[in-house]
């Protein structure tokens, strides 16, 4: 006789915070479709994933990167790096950052898993569970996977004001009103070359940035993390925050996201580390003891390779000026891309933030995921987000830069009439 077993429903072994999550980043969809779409012989734009790529749609890489990976001897690169990170390593990323500055004197780190690795150390070794992280509006939608991941939040501040600049304002009220509520705060600020509107703070912002930050740190703990993934691209100097971040120092906790991914072209790497910086000695044996403890309880250690090829570049002087030479080529190709960019959307009078370099740029618009579905019936494809479409000159040939901003313009047209007001995003 057979016997057939009742249907039943069962409660998933997952815990219930993880029974609905995604299992795919949106960005990556996007891209598979676009690359699907190209194998079947469509003529494609794909402006979606965040890697530079050169004008014949290969990833542009930085041979240099590679020849000081062929050095590493087998027997080390095989071996255990040290959980916190290679000393040398860690050493030179810091004087990467601020040369024979003060603040080279007074930081720590710890190797992490590219940049992201770093800002996962930052939020759980500076927030709460149940706290929420700052940064704008406009942000890298990890930042929300991260946060909610380690049991924390996000919350924002308009990044632009009405004239078209930081929202000094916005993240006045929102610090303010975050440290009475949690006591602390945990600022994500991505920048110069911002994911994924391109923007960067101008001298004036970064004063105002400084001034509300020594305002306010008598009311909580501040811990200040610059996100510096794209940096190394900006057209003009990434290290212009540094004085400011030194007089802060003490006040606030400086932190910086660092990683080889972008700057050196080494995205699967997975290369970074966490820098933090504070005058009391204490303070960053502490640091450096937590940051340690949080690698141990997560990866345990990082590429050891990778680690001991950056440091050769960085601390090797004749290979320094090699990887940045073959970085300038690269930035000169980027440049060529935002400068067709700013003259075709200036032309199609779209409304974007102030754009001089960098991976992406932000397009404001009512409906970002109807325009960028009327663009994918063009072939075009870009990432919508709240408020706008991401559009990833990383990856866009300046030759098809017209045909992109025409697609975008008539989008933007047909689907959020009205959108093209430079406030619309104020």
């Amino acid at each position: 006789m057979n016997v057939r077993a009742t249907a039943t429903v069962r409660p998933s072994f997952l815990i219930p915070d993880c029974v609905e999550r995604p299992g795919d980043d949106p960005i990556f969809a996007l891209n598979a479709e676009a690359a699907k779409r190209k194998a079947a012989g469509r003529k494609v734009i794909n402006a979606t994933l965040g890697a530079l790529m050169d004008d014949a749609g290969e990833l542009a890489v930085m041979q240099s990167v590679f020849d000081a990976l062929a050095r590493v001897p087998a027997k080390k690169a095989a071996g255990y790096a040290p959980i916190a990170g290679v000393p040398r390593f860690l050493e030179l990323v810091i004087r990467d950052l601020y040369g024979d500055g003060p603040l080279a004197a007074q930081s720590v780190a710890a190797a992490t898993p590219g940049g992201t690795g770093a800002l996962h150390h930052a939020i759980v070794n500076f927030l709460e569970p149940g706290q929420a992280l700052l940064t704008t509006d406009f942000y890298w939608g990890p930042y929300k996977t991260l946060a909610e991941h380690t049991r924390r939040r996000v919350e924002t501040f308009g990044m632009f004001d009405r004239a078209g600049r930081f929202g000094i304002e916005n993240f006045e009220r929102a610090l303010a009103g975050q440290l009475a509520r949690q006591g602390r705060s945990l600022i994500l600020l991505n920048t110069p070359c911002h994911n994924p509107t391109g923007y960067a703070l101008d001298e004036r912002e970064w004063a105002d940035l400084e001034r509300v930050l020594r305002e306010q740190a008598p009311k909580g703990q501040i811990v200040l993390l610059v996100d510096f993934a794209y940096a190394r691209f900006s057209p003009g100097a990434a290290e212009a925050w540094v004085r400011h971040a030194e007089r802060l120092v003490g006040d606030v906790l400086v932190l910086v996201a660092y990683t080889a991914s972008k700057s050196f072209t080494q995205y699967g790497a997975r290369i970074g580390a966490l820098v933090a910086s504070h005058p009391d000695e204490l303070e960053r044996k502490r640091i450096s003891a937590a940051l340690s403890y949080s690698c141990r309880g997560t990866w345990s250690n990082c590429n050891h390779a990778g680690q001991l090829a950056i440091a050769e570049l960085l601390g090797d002087p004749a290979q320094r000026a090699r990887a940045d030479r073959e970085r300038d080529v690269l930035r000169t190709l980027l440049l060529e891309r935002v400068q067709a960019f700013n003259a075709a959307a200036q032309a199609a009078k779209l409304a974007y933030p102030r754009y001089d370099g960098g991976f992406f740029v932000t397009v404001f618009c009512k409906d970002g995921d109807r325009v960028a579905a009327r663009m994918r019936d063009d072939d075009v494809f870009v990432v919508p987000q709240a408020g706008g479409v991401r559009i990833a000159l990383c990856s866009t040939p300046a030759a098809d830069v017209p045909r992109l901003v025409d697609a975008l313009a008539r989008a933007v047209a047909a689907g959020a009439p009205g959108s093209h007001d430079a406030e619309a995003r104020a």
